[in-house]
């Protein structure tokens, strides 16, 4: 993989995201697949239920929540097979908040 960028599933898609992947383990509320506009979704990359729920996007518990997430992906395949895609790869989410999400998290561990 070259590059690595971040989007909300909610902005518009744009030829410059390359190969657009959603990293959620839910489908976006609201977001029809069309205008997703996906290459891909790799659910098991997403952080567990158990911890996305416990985390509830609380800055207060962001770095927490990085940590075990990161442990999380530790010995996942599924973050294997996201670095084994080439050219440059969009990682869609569904979170509000752009500074706070797991998208955040993975994409500094797919970076070189």
């Amino acid at each position: 993989m070259r590059s690595v960028a971040i989007k909300r599933a909610y902005d518009p898609p744009s030829p410059k995201d390359g190969s657009r992947i959603l990293v959620d383990r839910l489908w976006p509320h609201g977001l029809a697949k069309k205008k997703a506009a996906l290459d891909g979704w790799m659910k098991d990359v997403a952080p567990s239920t158990h911890l996305r729920q416990w985390f509830g996007h609380k800055p207060e518990r962001f770095t927490e929540f990085a940590k075990r997430y990161r442990a999380e992906l530790k010995d996942n395949p599924a973050l294997e097979a996201l670095r084994a895609l080439k050219g440059k790869v969009t990682l869609i989410y569904g979170a509000r908040d752009p500074k706070i999400n797991h998208a955040i998290v993975l994409a500094k561990l797919l970076r070189p």
